[in-house]
């Protein structure tokens, strides 16, 4: 559905070169949540500005829906842009519309009837929940209804594909959470493809089906997200369930080990002190309900100084159990 090939953008300011994106490669499956993290200046913002066509790469190729989106002009370009609805971190609601109107905006300039514009709008108020403050005016309306009348708008003209800019980071955590589960129930009941970007750890373990870390400009690893947490290594992993820091060396053997649904509510780690006769310290959990409604997790486990039999027996009992297990230190 979104697919970037070999993508490089470039800025010149009077500091020199900003390499905003340096040859990135992604794809967002039909009907995914794909969730890209980053701090500020990672190169998120350029990145979903190239899939709307706001931003012309340097090199490469943007496909959305089957549109090469970096090639195309004029009418072409513009009918291209509407399948792609846009959400923003500050609403970009007009103070003069009430919420109805606002909605109707991009119907307008995409020339619909007038008919045609209240009936849509008033349909998708309904969808998004706000159907009784359609004749509000945004002074009227709290965060997260701003925010719904601007995912209303978004999808006003039934876009196949719904981007995200950062559109929940001005919520308090409640509504960060409605929203977010608008979207996805959105995303499910009008077959919808999100493209979303965030600095927000929380976002992507919510509603993401898949996530990419990027930095300077460089995707540095991306996946579904149960693939990211038992890839060795993975630093999204770590930042998803962060497990604090490593204590000094004592001659001891340190794991991590990811829970999935089907392992979460089992009592492995008191079976394995049991069963091997091992005094397994925890040094540190986090476990979650995902996107999915089901819980995910790592624990960091300390095995005290032992033979080498006895660890690897100990790991070998672990990953029988469906755990993932990686040796820390």
């Amino acid at each position: 559905m979104i697919d970037l090939v070999d993508v490089s953008k470039t800025f010149r300011t009077p500091g020199g070169e900003v390499h905003a994106l340096d040859h990135v490669s992604l794809r967002v499956e039909p009907g995914e949540i794909f969730g890209i993290v980053g701090q500020s200046g990672a190169g998120k913002s350029t990145l979903i500005r190239t899939v709307n066509a706001l931003e012309k790469p340097d090199s490469g190729t943007v496909t959305v829906d089957g549109a090469v989106i970096s090639e195309l002009k004029g009418k072409e370009l513009r009918e291209a842009r509407r399948r792609a609805g846009m959400i923003f971190q500050h609403f970009n609601l007009l103070s003069s519309r009430t919420a109805q109107a606002n909605v109707e905006l991009a119907l307008e300039i995409a020339g619909t009837s007038r008919a045609d514009r209240r009936h849509r709008a008033t349909e998708i108020l309904e969808l998004v929940g706000l159907s009784d403050r359609a004749g509000a005016y945004p002074a009227q309306l709290s965060g997260g209804q701003k925010q719904r009348v601007g995912i209303a708008r978004a999808l006003a003209d039934n876009p196949s594909v719904l981007l995200s800019d950062e559109a929940t980071s001005a919520l308090d955590p409640e509504t960060t959470r409605s929203v977010l589960d608008l979207i996805r129930r959105l995303s499910r009941e009008l077959g919808l493809t999100v493209l979303l970007i965030t600095h927000e750890m929380d976002v992507i373990k919510r509603i993401c089906d898949s996530a990419a870390l990027m930095e300077h400009g460089r995707i540095l690893e991306h996946g579904p997200m149960d693939q990211l947490l038992t890839t060795p290594g993975s630093r999204l992993a770590a930042e998803l369930f962060q497990l604090g820091e490593l204590p000094p060396e004592r001659g001891t053997t340190i794991i991590d080990v990811t829970f999935t649904k089907q392992t979460s509510s089992e009592p492995v780690i008191a079976r394995l002190a049991r069963d091997q006769g091992l005094d397994v310290a925890i040094l540190g959990a986090a476990m979650e309900t995902i996107h999915d409604g089901t819980q995910t997790g790592r624990t960091r486990l300390e095995i005290p100084a032992a033979t080498g039999d006895q660890v690897e027996a100990a790991l070998s009992y672990l990953r029988s159990q469906g755990l993932f297990v990686e040796v820390v230190r």
